[in-house]
């Protein structure tokens, strides 16, 4: 896949519904619940479009197996992907926008804009690998840098981890992170996993103790950290 190769361009809801498979699945397969719940229609008419982008060669639908990308949808799906995350890095560096902000305002403008754009957008801004919440950029061939984060709710007590990504869904929760400092990048050290009501608790570089409740922990992706600084 590369941005400067002339495609016809697909709808924006079939753009959607493949960034959802993948977003959901990756290579794996997406139940129809669960692309009714992220895209928020209902579940007849995501069998029926499901049916449409089969015939298209876009994806393989099982009945009550769910959907998996072929690869010319996942190529599809890793250009949107692509294209929003860059967008959300110009919004935020050059714009003005808080790093909250820039997702809904990504999902918007990424139907907009053309592959040329996106690859002159790439370059504008020094072909970054991560967009602002730290989800890796994929490459204008579709290289997706394999990712082997996990969410802090795993984590164990005494365990040194770097924030590597969080979610980008929840606004008010990327506000109360970012109000704290708790960004990609940020090397914390987890205190403690209750058992109870699995709040994890970690420390700052600086000394500051930060309590997560499980849905929030589950939201920020780490990797561990085994060097000295």
């Amino acid at each position: 896949m590369r941005d400067s190769t002339p495609t016809a361009p697909l709808s924006s809801s079939i753009g959607d519904y493949l960034k959802a498979i993948w977003t959901i699945a990756g290579t794996g397969s997406a139940s129809t619940k669960e692309i009714s719940v992220r895209l928020s229609v209902a579940p007849a008419s995501v069998t029926n479009m499901l049916g449409r982008l089969q015939e298209q060669g876009l994806v393989v639908h099982e009945r009550y197996r769910g959907a998996s990308l072929t690869e010319r949808g996942r190529e599809e799906a890793l250009r949107l992907v692509r294209r929003h995350r860059l967008i959300e890095t110009f919004l935020l560096e050059h714009l003005g926008y808080s790093w909250e902000e820039v997702h809904e305002e990504a999902e918007r403008l990424e139907h907009a804009v053309s592959d040329a754009f996106t690859q002159r957008l790439a370059e504008f801004l020094g072909h970054p690998d991560q967009d602002p919440h730290g989800e890796p950029i994929p490459t204008a061939e579709g290289v997706l840098e394999p990712d082997v984060s996990f969410p802090l709710s795993e984590a164990q007590a005494g365990q040194r981890v770097r924030i590597f990504k969080v979610s980008d869904e929840d606004a008010s929760a990327l506000d109360y992170l970012g109000e704290r400092g708790l960004v990609p990048g940020r090397l914390l050290t987890v205190r403690e996993v209750r058992e109870l009501d699995s709040v994890t608790t970690v420390e700052d570089e600086g000394g500051e103790s930060h309590s997560f409740g499980e849905a929030l922990a589950s939201s920020v992706f780490v990797r561990e950290h085994t060097g000295q600084t």
